[in-house]
């Protein structure tokens, strides 16, 4: 079976597919599949975000899509930046950071947790979903070099390092993306 990841951000196609490994035929982004969509992410959810990426994406390539909405939410700050996380700032992740930073910087409370909704739509109408979380803090000062998105300042629970210093393979083991494709492996059926 093929699948279209309901997605360009080569960061996440490149994680998707590396946790996916051989469960499909052939895995590729929307952009590989020759399709030029952009979803409206009109959600209030991640769920609702994510389940709208992937139909719209198997109804226009009448093949199975996987969609994510993912975010960071800080505790402090009631959830916030939530499904708004790649777009906090209205910049790059650079200035994200900096606004969480900022605005979590007279809190006590510097928890956070990252959140993964995976939706995954067949052609038929069938879909299945999974959420995955990663628990940490927020530091206030970026470290590491891999990653994306809030990564340079957070640090998951038994950790020392940020998520940016840690491999390709670390992170994969006990992120948030990780952790809903592992359960949304376990609903498919082969």
């Amino acid at each position: 079976m093929e699948l279209i990841i309901a997605s360009n951000n080569k960061h996440k196609i490149y994680e998707i597919k590396k946790i996916l490994g051989g469960k499909f035929d052939s895995i590729r982004s929307i952009s590989e599949a020759g399709i030029d969509h952009e979803t409206v992410e009109d959600g209030t959810t991640f769920y609702e975000n994510a389940e709208k990426k992937a139909r719209e994406i198997a109804g226009l390539s009448g093949c199975a899509a996987l969609a994510d909405d993912s975010g960071i939410c800080a505790h402090a700050l009631d959830g916030a930046p939530g499904i708004f996380s790649a777009r906090f700032s209205g910049g790059n992740d650079e200035d994200n950071n900096k606004l969480l930073i900022k605005m979590l910087s007279d809190k006590e409370d510097k928890t956070a947790h990252y959140t993964c909704c995976m939706v995954l739509v067949y052609p038929d109408g069938k879909t299945i979903s999974a959420e995955g979380y990663m628990y940490g803090k927020i530091i206030d000062t970026p470290r590491g070099e891999r990653g994306f998105g809030y990564d340079p300042i957070f640090i998951a629970e038994g950790e020392e390092r940020t998520v940016a210093e840690m491999s390709d393979e670390e992170k994969n083991a006990i992120s948030h993306r990780a952790n809903a494709l592992k359960l949304l492996l376990d609903r498919i059926e082969d």
